[in-house]
């Protein structure tokens, strides 16, 4: 049941964007990691820059999106800083979507 609930909340991360680039987070790299356990996702996620003007903003849709989920009742978020971003987490879905837009990676 875990991980298939862990499969699905991948799945539905995939679907909040970051604010500033139409680019999903799971694909910006922001998500480190996800638990589940009792009806609680768990996330560890990072930012591209510690003064990100959107971290409230990305935190708040990651929360309305999974609470949408069967089965998840509360969403808890640990922002680390451990590992890096760097742009070595972008997907490459992400890369292409970025250089369409203009933006060198």
């Amino acid at each position: 049941m875990a991980d298939s609930a862990v499969a699905r909340l991948w799945r539905a991360l995939k679907e909040v964007e970051d604010p500033e680039i139409p680019v999903s987070v799971v694909d910006m790299g922001l998500i480190v990691s996800i638990d589940y356990s009792d009806a609680c996702a768990k996330l560890k996620i990072t930012y591209t820059a510690m003064g990100c003007p959107a971290m409230d903003m990305i935190q708040d849709d990651i929360r309305a999106r999974l609470l949408r989920e069967p089965d998840v009742s509360s969403v808890d978020i640990e922002v680390v800083w451990d590992p890096v971003w760097t742009h070595r987490r972008l997907s490459e879905a992400a890369r292409d979507s970025m250089r369409d837009l203009g933006i060198s990676v």
